[in-house]
């Protein structure tokens, strides 16, 4: 008689979080194999790499029910990866079946028990916090990688730190997605920390109580809670919060009563009721709400016993975070800021407010829902010009017509001919009498990126590379077509 074969692990997608999960689970001793439904060369070459290490990879597999019983063994669990929906039906259906359903964290969160996490999240400002967390405890002679929803996934770290001769962080600081978040209700961070709340990803989650609660059973299952008061709808739910941790940026006599903040600003101080902590200028980064992301980032600090000189001290070296706000560079005079990382109305909306006008700004990609008149009425103020690209070219065109700006303005295809006529334009700024001139170039889509690219870096990567040459490139004529808003 054939002896039963070893319950498997499916691990769904061969992107960057399903690559770590199935090398973690695989070191851990699990059977995995990889179902994953592209054939494309890319996907190919990373299951060779897969395949070599003696992972199982189905490609051209569809997600349904037919998938997993041809697999023909009992399933212990199956990982799901960020991109695919929480709600497939495929998912419940394996779900009413008994199959545990979960995340990339879990594996991660898994492997290292003994190392407690700091999980970030939030609609905008999560990845400037991260990097701001990371760099700090760094800087405080901790071992502090992160990872999750930026740079390496959580996975990726914990077989890192597996690995021989190495040894479990001091702390894992984790971007955390909604997306991750409804995925694993496991990850209880020893410190949660909330930056935002606003609507985004409702075509997901459906509407905005969805989305927030997601969020919030994250804070809920963090041993120290840590939120904006700056945030309106974060401070609308403070009274249902018993142990939060609030910081403000603004004047503290604003807040509501009864809601006494942990960290604020008075006279360009951090201060907490202790006395002045560090100056709230050290971080050299433009924009108001960067004095937020640098309270949020104190708070853990402060939880962690790091003394106000050493905050101070880290903040003055943070060198930024890539493709938010990143200033790359300047073209005859004019800065150039990769803010890629916008990739709804509000971040876009915020970065406009952190630069001085008048800009030409580079918006556009694959729209999302969203209030859009907040973000409409800081370009009318802000921008003298706005190149549009991409799916959401046509689209944004008729928002901003529609909200009375009156600037100048071209749809164009790709981002390439943006930057050609973006940098146009401001030149002939800068050198008509009659002007303002032109304070930056800003790319801030207000837009997901992946109706041309991979992600928001490949596309902050390649408007990097775009304003690098431009010295060395072609004339700088517009192209396309210039039309009135």
């Amino acid at each position: 008689m054939a002896e039963p074969r070893q319950p498997c692990t499916v691990v769904l997608g061969l992107g960057r979080s399903g690559l770590g999960a199935a090398r973690l689970l695989h070191h851990l001793g699990h059977a995995v194999v990889v179902l994953e439904s592209s054939t494309a060369e890319p996907i190919r070459q990373r299951a060779q790499e897969l395949e070599a290490q003696g992972i199982a990879v189905r490609l051209g597999t569809a997600l349904e029910g037919s998938s997993f019983s041809a697999l023909g063994q009992p399933l212990e669990r199956v990982i799901v990866s960020p991109g695919i929906r929480w709600d497939h039906p495929t998912l419940e259906q394996l779900r009413q079946q008994g199959v545990a359903v979960q995340g990339e964290l879990a594996a991660a969160w898994e492997a290292l028990p003994a190392t407690p996490w700091i999980g970030i999240t939030g609609t905008n400002g999560k990845t400037t916090v991260t990097h701001l967390v990371n760099h700090l405890l760094g800087y405080a002679g901790l071992d502090a990688p992160m990872g999750g929803n930026v740079g390496n996934s959580a996975a990726e770290l914990a077989l890192e730190r597996l690995a021989p001769g190495q040894k479990p962080p001091d702390w894992l600081v984790v971007e955390l997605s909604s997306y991750q978040i409804e995925a694993c209700a496991l990850v209880a961070p020893r410190i949660g920390l909330w930056t935002t709340l606003t609507p985004d990803h409702l075509e997901r989650h459906g509407t905005l109580d969805n989305y927030r609660a997601i969020k919030r059973n994250l804070l809920e299952r963090s041993a120290c809670q840590i939120l904006n008061a700056d945030d309106p709808d974060l401070r609308s739910q403070a009274p249902s919060w018993q142990r939060a941790h609030w910081v403000t940026a603004g004047d503290r006599s604003d807040l509501p009563p009864g809601l006494d903040p942990l960290l604020w600003i008075e006279g360009n101080q951090v201060t907490s009721a202790a006395g002045p902590l560090l100056d709230a200028r050290a971080l050299a980064m433009p924009g108001a709400h960067n004095r937020q992301n640098l309270l949020l980032a104190a708070a853990v600090g402060l939880e962690l016993g790091l003394t106000g000189a050493t905050m101070e001290a880290a903040f003055r070296r943070f060198p930024g975070v890539p493709h938010r706000l990143e200033r790359i560079g300047a073209h005859q005079g004019i800065p150039y800021y990769n803010d890629s990382k916008a990739t709804n109305y509000d971040a876009a909306e915020v970065a406009l407010q952190a630069l001085p006008g008048p800009l030409v700004l580079l918006a556009g990609g694959e729209a999302k829902q969203g209030d859009a008149s907040g973000w409409v009425g800081q370009i009318k103020r802000q921008a003298a010009a706005v190149v549009l690209f991409g799916a959401a070219g046509p689209f944004f065109q008729g928002l901003l017509q529609q909200g009375g700006y009156g600037g100048r303005v071209a749809v164009v295809a790709d981002l390439e001919q943006a930057v050609a006529l973006a940098n146009a334009w401001a030149t002939a700024l800068n050198q008509a009498p009659d002007s303002q001139g032109c304070q930056a170039v800003l790319l801030s889509p207000a837009c997901a990126s992946f109706d041309q690219y991979s992600d928001f870096e490949a596309r902050g990567d390649h408007f990097r590379q775009l304003v690098q040459t431009l010295a060395s490139g072609p004339s700088t004529q517009a192209p396309g077509p210039s039309v009135p808003a």
